[in-house]
């Protein structure tokens, strides 16, 4: 397969999910129960995050879903007493926490650095909103070395849905056959097969297991560093 274009996903891919987003759940929780901590457990729970041990469940709306996704979860337990604006009050909790709790994933700055160097044009998709995306990678000094971005509100849908891919294709004038989507998903996965994508490749540093990934993926890695040994990386077509 002859690849041009790398479109990675960023929560668990680039960023480290469980440093970041850990607290930043547990605050949008508490701030969607108005203050009420049992009732932010419960909001937790829904979502996918159990507030006794913080893991997530992969493919819950707390691991892989939209700004939207998790306000709609979250009415779903509050109901009539749900905030009002809560999916934009969430964007907001997100943006903030995203800037001061982004931790990178060991060797990911290196990586995308690297695989730029090799020719390839890179870009990022996520399900977090476009500001959310900018202000945790702000202090990273990454933004620039991406060829394309996209959050769910960038005009391209959220995933599962192809539009980020062909959104990357359209503005690199790439076919969505020589491009590589790289995710900690199946949300990222299903976009990829759904946009038609060359090939797909998951990656075991975020929320989701091997037996979660291996069956809608072309390959699997350990993380985004791990790319640049692999045959498919390592110089662009």
């Amino acid at each position: 397969m002859a690849i041009k274009g790398i479109l990675l996903d960023k929560d668990g891919t680039i960023v480290d999910f469980w440093r970041t987003w850990v607290p930043i759940n547990r605050e949008v929780a508490l701030f969607a129960a108005r203050g009420d901590q049992a009732l932010a457990d419960r909001l937790l729970r829904h979502g996918g995050q159990d507030p006794e041990t913080d893991r997530v469940a992969a493919g819950t709306v707390l691991a892989a879903g939209s700004v939207e996704a998790i306000a709609g979860a979250f009415v779903e337990v509050l109901g009539k007493t749900s905030p009002a604006n809560l999916a934009r009050e969430i964007d907001r909790i997100f943006t903030e926490g995203g800037a001061k709790h982004s931790v990178l994933l060991a060797g990911a700055r290196k990586a995308v650095i690297t695989l730029k160097q090799r020719g390839f044009r890179v870009g990022l998709a996520t399900n977090d909103t476009a500001g959310g995306m900018q202000a945790s990678l702000a202090r990273h000094d990454l933004i620039a070395h991406f060829d394309f971005l996209a959050g769910c509100d960038s005009g391209f849908g959220a995933k599962p849905g192809p539009g980020m891919v062909e959104g990357f294709c359209r503005a690199l004038g790439i076919g969505a056959g020589a491009v590589a989507v790289v995710g900690d998903s199946v949300h990222d996965l299903e976009m990829a097969r759904a946009a038609g994508a060359g090939l797909k490749v998951a990656v075991l540093c975020g929320t989701s297991a091997r037996a979660d990934l291996a069956a809608h993926a072309d390959l699997v890695v350990a993380d985004v560093a791990a790319l640049l040994h692999e045959p498919q990386f390592a110089r662009a077509a």
